[in-house]
């Protein structure tokens, strides 16, 4: 039996089994469903999300209706549940925001989400001997880095950034590629935060222990340009850039210098602000409704943006949508436009 805790959770008041054909109440590490356990559930709205499989059904009434491997609600978590749960000893929210390119924005901000660690993926979490921007780092560089942010094994990891939805999602893909699935975007980020009245602290550096987190890199989740060339030669993978449309078009110049207009051969677009409303993820029907129309029967997309960014929104939302086997291209458009052995089609009328 469960009975109720605040902000989505429920809380085990008898030990419980699982029906026939399961393999065992358990959490990403194995430990199982126990007395005085708090478990989380979905959210309403994301509650048919289910990344394989069907939810978990358990003697005793409850419906494991969340991720099956991950100990939070969705990948995608409200302002009000981060609120209810700040206190949570598992929890580390890490600050994970980049300018948009071609933006004078500062990169650090004064006020954050209380406890909030910076996780700084385009300066310093980032493949150090690359000239395209914040690659995927090492599993070896990402262990000691996100190590000294003192993150462990079994942390429940929600990541946010200051303009809404923009940032945070690369970080979200980040520690998925690194083999952690307890992890989660702040759907708003810091102005929904702000907005509802939760509070703010001074930006302070982490000073607490070191953690133990060991990478376990999952190839499949990032993908080089020969793998995205290989998909649109092929049409076994669809292609989706997840730039504006003016800029997979090549209408406009590309905000990074040196990098040629247009799109890859074949591409689809899917402009990341079209799954956003006033800075939060659309509701799941909405989600679903973008992705069918585009995609049709195609599985399997591969994400590309300008540099391996906004080309994970398109993965959140994907997921959020009930789409697996998900790829980013991690040089993207960075890549891909500066390559001129690349082909790239553009609609721009030249004299």
């Amino acid at each position: 039996m469960t009975s109720a805790v605040s902000g989505g959770y429920s809380r085990v008041t008898r030990k419980l089994s699982l029906t026939p054909g399961d393999h065992g109440a358990s959490d990403t590490h194995g430990a199982a469903l126990t007395p005085g356990m708090i478990v989380p559930l979905c959210p309403p709205q994301y509650a048919q999300r289910v990344t394989s499989g069907t939810p978990r059904q358990l003697t005793g009434q409850l419906t494991m209706t969340h991720t099956p491997q991950t100990g939070l609600p969705t990948p995608l978590v409200s302002v009000d549940w981060l609120a209810a749960h700040l206190d949570h000893p598992q929890l580390v929210i890490l600050d994970a925001h980049m300018p948009p390119p071609g933006t004078t924005a500062p990169a650090e901000a004064a006020l954050q989400i209380p406890g909030a660690r910076r996780f700084d993926f385009d300066g310093r979490i980032k493949a150090p001997d690359t000239t395209l921007p914040h690659m995927l780092p090492t599993p070896e560089l990402f262990n000691r880095e996100v190590q000294a942010l003192g993150i462990q094994q079994q942390s429940l990891i929600v990541v946010y950034d200051r303009i809404g939805l923009f940032s945070a999602p690369r970080a979200w893909w980040m520690f998925r590629a690194m083999g952690h699935a307890q992890v989660a975007v702040l759907d708003g980020g810091l102005p929904a935060w702000q907005a509802a009245g939760h509070p703010l602290a001074a930006v302070a550096d982490y000073q607490g222990p070191q953690g133990n987190f060991v990478a376990r890199l999952q190839p499949g989740l990032f993908c080089d340009a020969d793998t995205v060339h290989s998909a649109l030669v092929s049409g076994r993978r669809p292609v989706v850039d997840a730039r504006s449309a003016e800029r997979f078009a090549g209408l406009v110049p590309e905000p990074r210098a040196g990098l040629r207009c247009g799109h890859m051969p074949g591409a689809l677009n899917l402009p990341f602000a079209t799954l956003q409303q006033a800075g939060h993820m659309k509701p799941l029907a909405d989600l679903q409704q973008q992705f069918s129309a585009l995609l049709g029967n195609q599985t399997a997309p591969i994400f590309s943006c300008g540099s391996g960014v906004t080309a994970c929104i398109l993965a959140l939302a994907a997921e959020l949508a009930g789409y697996d086997q998900l790829t980013v291209y991690d040089g993207s458009w960075s890549e891909w436009g500066a390559d001129p052995a690349r082909p790239v089609v553009s609609e721009r009328v030249t004299d």
